[in-house]
């Protein structure tokens, strides 16, 4: 995303999505608290990869897993169109064939379970807000945190209006993986030798991908 459209997408969630948090708290619990609507609206600044990859995995491991299923993903929601596909992802389609091959993608399959854009994107906001919610869950009440989870299939929904699905190409995807799957197993492990060790990556190649990637530890 070019710094001019990140811009603009930064305005709305603060304009419009802030908004939309704010209400629905003050409507549930008679109080926003600002550190959860700041967390919500971070996460929504940033590129969604909406994908789970065992955290068990070796490093190459989950990286074949993640292209496969965000393959699987891009091809359902380009209904099978390997051209529109090839431009979206900033491939040739070439190489969108044989990464089917490679990964073993069901392509027959996908086709019957085409997903449309605006789904894919409520379902995405969806899971964020409600990952964020439950990092509150040992200091918000149940009874009170089950009536904002009541309002978030609805307040996904009217944020999905202002925020347009953002589309990564296959290299801004496989960034993006990197950076989160190695932030997670670098805050597991504690260490960069022993992240390298369970990942059973070389020391130097994780070093390497931490300055590239500027990932903090």
């Amino acid at each position: 995303m070019n710094s001019e459209k990140k811009k603009g997408l930064e305005e709305t969630i603060k304009e419009k999505v802030s908004s939309l948090l704010e209400s629905t708290m003050e409507k549930q619990w008679g109080i926003t608290i600002p550190q959860i609507e700041t967390d919500i609206t971070d996460k929504l600044n940033h590129p969604q990869l909406n994908i789970y990859v065992s955290p068990e995995l070796d490093f190459v491991g989950a990286k074949k897993m993640f292209k496969k299923e965000f393959l699987k993903k891009e091809i359902k929601l380009h209904k099978g169109n390997i051209s529109h596909l090839a431009k979206s992802l900033g491939l040739d389609r070439r190489s969108i064939h044989r990464a089917i091959k490679d990964l073993d993608i069901d392509m027959n399959k996908l086709r019957h379970q085409q997903e449309s854009k605006e789904e894919y994107q409520q379902e995405m906001i969806n899971k964020t807000i409600k990952s964020t919610l439950d990092q509150y869950k040992e200091i918000i009440r149940p009874q009170q945190m089950e009536k904002v989870y009541q309002e978030v299939p609805q307040l996904s929904r009217n944020i999905a209006k202002f925020i347009p699905l953002q589309e990564l190409t296959w290299k801004e995807a496989e960034h993006e993986f990197e950076k989160q799957f190695l932030q997670h197993a670098l805050g597991e492990n504690k260490s960069i030798t022993k992240t390298a060790e369970k990942l059973k990556i070389r020391l130097e190649t994780l070093s390497r991908k931490i300055k590239k990637l500027g990932i903090k530890i």
